[in-house]
């Protein structure tokens, strides 16, 4: 039997153009069952160590919202006022928190973990069609090893179970791409209405988060000039299928809100044509090249610059270099906004381990093997040591104060020992009523954009002039039973809370290093004394 080369071994699609080669290799390796339930064991365990603050908008933008549509109360930030949120999103945690409800099942335990345990299913969903993309593109041994990234990125093991949009967007981004005939070679392979899947999946991304749409605008484009039929994939795909859910997604706003909302346009009006985003800081437009998504890809990114090289696959790679590209412009820039584009990183991480693993399949010897092992278990070493501890250590250690805070008051609350409690520190550091679960009086600092320049508002007031702030502030106050805030500020108005009958009952370390503001080492409860 005459041996491969090893360009032909690993050639673009080359899997895939042989339909023969392609039967024999997919055979050799898990089916899809196999693959999403190793998928799921992995993401629930991955839930269950997530246990630190992230990102304010998990929390106030998804979960605090669908606690308020299932037991009614429940705080909507500025956002919601304005119409720049659709409710799609936040409904679907309606839904698991009335189960909870009706199955008696919303104690604190529950409330606490059941959201980020829906989020791994669906995550484990984009693990299985990250391995199915990878599949049909290069075969399965680069299947697997796309697998092996994507489950050991520390960024992806820190951020995907969290109940971000941005988590579902990203899962939908991967199940879309898997079924866009234009990103394949073989269409021989395609799944039946193929090319609808992706249309419908595509939507519901843009409908969860419109800034999707830099996504599907250069997919759209690519699928639009390799189209045989342009007409026919434009009039009787694309406007019906974008029609159809975004008009729905327009009916549940209008239910939700009502009135009648434009939610995308509203989105773009903000965070586009008026750089609204800004107000919550701005990066140079270099970030994410040099900061963001570098920190994100990881040790994995030379091995993802090496596997773009060396697969040649420019239009899959183009989609990463464009979505970098055009978030660049914005001035507000986060980790998570770049999220869907992370595991076609990994992809071409897993296509450059497979490659320097130098696997073959029936023409392989022992001894080739072995050679193999010893040429890839360096790079296996080098990936799990930077990558492991740096997932345990975010997930487990860094910013976990202002969540350990809540659960322990959510548990406080159940036994009635709290009646209110006033946060003070910068808005949104902590979960909300959606972890609590409990109505009762609820307090923290404002931070909604002011229409008039240069006015602070109260979080910024307070972190500038704590003792000046609160000696203001309890001149209208009815005193709350507890109050929670940053051993920052704890030292300027530590001995005010004590002149005003607060006694200091809990601490919560919550970080080694600062973030954006000074250390804040850890989160502090002080209780009012004879309540």
């Amino acid at each position: 039997m005459r041996k491969r080369t090893k360009a032909a071994e690993f050639s673009h699609g080359d899997e895939a153009s042989n339909p023969k080669s392609f039967q024999e290799d997919r055979n050799q390796f898990p089916s899809s069952k196999k693959i999403f339930l190793i998928c799921l064991i992995f993401r629930i365990t991955n839930s269950l160590f997530v246990q630190t603050y992230f990102n304010p908008d998990e929390h106030w933008q998804a979960l605090e919202v669908a606690h308020r549509i299932t037991f009614g109360y429940g705080h909507l930030t500025w956002e919601w006022t304005k119409g720049i949120r659709s409710y799609l999103h936040p409904m679907i945690f309606a839904v698991l928190y009335k189960v909870l409800s009706l199955l008696h099942l919303d104690t604190p335990l529950f409330m606490i973990k059941a959201p980020r345990l829906f989020q791994s299913l669906l995550s484990a969903f984009g693990d299985l069609y990250l391995f199915k993309l990878s599949h049909v593109l290069y075969g399965g041994h680069v299947a697997n090893w796309a697998l092996f990234a994507q489950l050991t990125n520390w960024f992806m093991f820190y951020c995907i179970t969290r109940t971000l949009s941005n988590s579902l967007e990203t899962v939908l981004t991967v199940v879309s791409l898997y079924y866009w005939p234009s990103l394949r070679t073989n269409l021989t392979k395609m799944p039946p209405g193929s090319r609808t899947w992706a249309l419908l999946t595509a939507a519901l991304a843009c409908a969860i988060r419109p800034t999707s749409a830099i996504i599907w605008v250069y997919v759209g484009i690519t699928e639009f000039f390799g189209s045989h039929n342009k007409l026919k994939f434009i009039f009787l795909q694309v406007v019906p299928i974008g029609s159809v859910v975004l008009g729905l997604t327009f009916i549940l706003d209008r239910l939700m809100y009502g009135s009648w909302v434009l939610v995308p346009l509203n989105f773009l009006k903000f965070n586009f044509l008026s750089s609204g985003g800004d107000y919550y800081g701005t990066h140079p437009w270099h970030w994410y090249f040099t900061q963001g998504f570098t920190v994100m890809i990881f040790t994995f990114l030379p091995f993802m610059v090496l596997g773009i090289i060396q697969s040649k696959n420019w239009k899959l790679s183009g989609l990463i270099l464009w979505v970098l590209a055009l978030y660049s412009v914005l001035g507000h820039k986060e980790f998570r906004f770049v999220l869907p584009v992370l595991p076609l990183a990994l992809l071409f991480s897993g296509y450059s381990l497979a490659k320097l693993s130098q696997q073959q399949h029936s023409s392989n010897k022992k001894s080739n093997k072995n050679k193999s092992f010893w040429k890839i278990k360096p790079a296996l070493f080098f990936l799990l040591l930077t990558n492991i501890p740096m997932a345990l250590y975010m997930t487990m250690v860094h910013q976990r104060g202002t969540e350990d805070v809540m659960n322990y008051l959510a548990k406080e609350a159940n036994q009635r020992n709290v009646k209110s409690i006033l946060f003070l520190m910068p808005c949104h550091s902590t979960p909300f009523y959606s972890t609590l679960h409990h109505n009762i009086p609820m307090r923290f600092l404002d931070c909604s954009p002011s229409e008039i320049k240069g006015i602070q508002d109260e979080s910024d007031r307070f972190v500038m002039d704590p003792i000046g702030f609160v000696s203001e502030y309890v001149k209208n106050w009815a005193p709350p039973s507890h109050i929670v805030l940053f051993d920052t500020e704890e030292k300027y108005i530590k001995d005010f809370l004590f002149s005003h009958s607060f006694k200091k009952i809990k601490r919560f370390f919550h970080a080694h290093f600062k973030v954006d503001r000074d250390l804040q080492a850890s989160v502090v409860v002080y209780a009012l004394l004879d309540q």
